[in-house]
C-alpha cells in the first residue's frame, strides 16, 4: 500500500469512528427526552400502555422501512432475533414501571449499574475494583442524599432494567452482525411488540385506541425506539465494544438533564455528584477493560 493510499484509509477510519460516535450521541439524546416525553404520557395509558405504544408503533415503522426478509436465515439468527425482542421488552417495561416511580435521573443512574457491573466482571484487573467502589459510592449518596423517600420498587425495576440493558448491549451487537440494515432489529422489535400486547391491553384497556394517545405514544416511539436503537445498531458495526460502552456512560447525565429541562425534576448537587461519580467510573472501568 502507498503512503497516499495508507492516509486515506487512516483518514477514512477516522471519520467513520467520528460518525460511529456522533450516531452513539444522537441516539442517546433522543432516547432520554423520548423517556421523559413519555412520562407525560403516564397518566394517559399507564407505564405499560406507553410501553405497548412504542413497541408497537417502533415496529411497524421499522417493518415498513426495512422490509425485513423471513426467507434465508440459520436458527441460530432467528434465535437471536428472538433473545434480542425478548431484551427489548423486558428492559422497556421494568424502565417504565421505575420511571413511574422515581426520577428519571436516578433511573437510568441505577440501570446503568448492569453495562458497568459486566463491564467490571469481565475485566481481570484489580483496578476495576476502584471503579465499582467509585459507582457503589454514587448509588449510595443517590439513594441517601440525592432523592428523599427514593421509592424501593421503583430502584428494584431500575437495577432489574440494568440487567437486560447488558443483555440489550450483547445482542444489538450479535444481530447487527447477522442481519443487513436495520433488518433483524425490525424483526426483534416485532417480537417485542407481540410480547407487550397483553400486558398494555390489560393496563390501558381502550385508553390505547384514542387518538391523542396514540399521537404521543408515536412520537415516543420514534424518539426513544426507532432512532436510537437504529443509530446504536450501525454505530457498533464501526465503534469497538469499549468505545460504544464509553459512550453509553453518557446516559445518567443526559436523562438527569432531559429530567430537568421537560420533567422539572431539579438537581442538588448531591445528585450531580452521584451521576458523576457513576458516569466516572463507568468511563474508567470500560478503559480499564480494554486494555486488559
Amino acid at each position: 500500500m502507498t503512503a497516499e493510499a495508507a492516509a486515506g484509509a487512516a483518514a477514512g477510519g477516522g471519520r467513520g469512528r467520528f460518525g460511529s460516535v456522533a450516531l452513539v450521541i444522537g441516539g442517546i439524546v433522543s432516547l432520554q427526552f423520548g423517556s421523559s416525553v413519555a412520562v407525560l404520557l403516564f397518566p394517559r395509558a399507564g407505564a405499560l400502555g406507553v410501553v405497548t405504544l412504542r413497541l408497537v408503533v417502533a415496529s411497524l415503522v421499522l417493518l415498513i422501512a426495512c422490509r425485513p426478509r423471513l426467507r434465508g436465515h440459520s436458527r441460530g439468527d432467528w434465535a437471536t432475533v428472538l433473545a434480542f425482542g425478548v431484551a427489548l421488552v423486558g428492559m422497556n417495561s421494568l424502565f417504565y414501571q421505575a420511571i413511574d416511580r422515581i426520577p428519571l435521573g436516578a433511573a437510568v443512574t441505577l440501570e446503568f449499574l448492569g453495562p458497568l457491573i459486566l463491564s467490571v466482571a469481565t475485566s481481570r484487573r484489580l483496578l476495576s475494583l476502584v471503579w465499582a467502589s467509585l459507582a457503589l459510592g454514587g448509588v449510595v449518596l443517590l439513594g441517601r442524599e440525592g432523592f428523599d423517600g427514593l421509592n424501593v420498587a421503583g430502584a428494584g425495576y431500575a437495577l432489574a432494567a440494568g440487567g437486560l440493558w447488558a443483555a440489550y448491549i450483547l445482542l444489538s451487537a450479535r444481530t447487527g452482525q447477522r442481519f443487513p440494515q436495520a433488518d433483524g432489529l425490525a424483526l426483534a422489535m416485532t417480537v417485542a411488540a407481540v410480547l407487550s400486547l397483553p400486558l398494555g391491553i390489560a393496563g390501558a384497556g381502550a385508553a390505547l385506541l384514542n387518538p391523542v394517545t396514540i399521537g404521543l405514544g408515536a412520537a415516543v416511539a420514534l424518539m426513544s425506539s426507532v432512532l436510537p436503537y437504529t443509530l446504536e445498531l450501525l454505530a457498533l458495526r464501526k465503534l469497538p465494544a469499549s468505545g460504544f460502552a464509553v459512550m453509553m456512560s453518557l446516559e445518567p447525565a443526559a436523562a438527569a438533564t432531559a429530567g430537568f429541562l421537560v420533567l422539572d425534576q431539579a438537581l442538588g448537587w448531591a445528585e450531580i455528584v452521584a451521576i458523576g461519580l457513576v458516569v466516572i467510573a463507568s468511563v474508567g472501568a470500560v478503559r480499564s477493560a480494554s486494555r486488559g
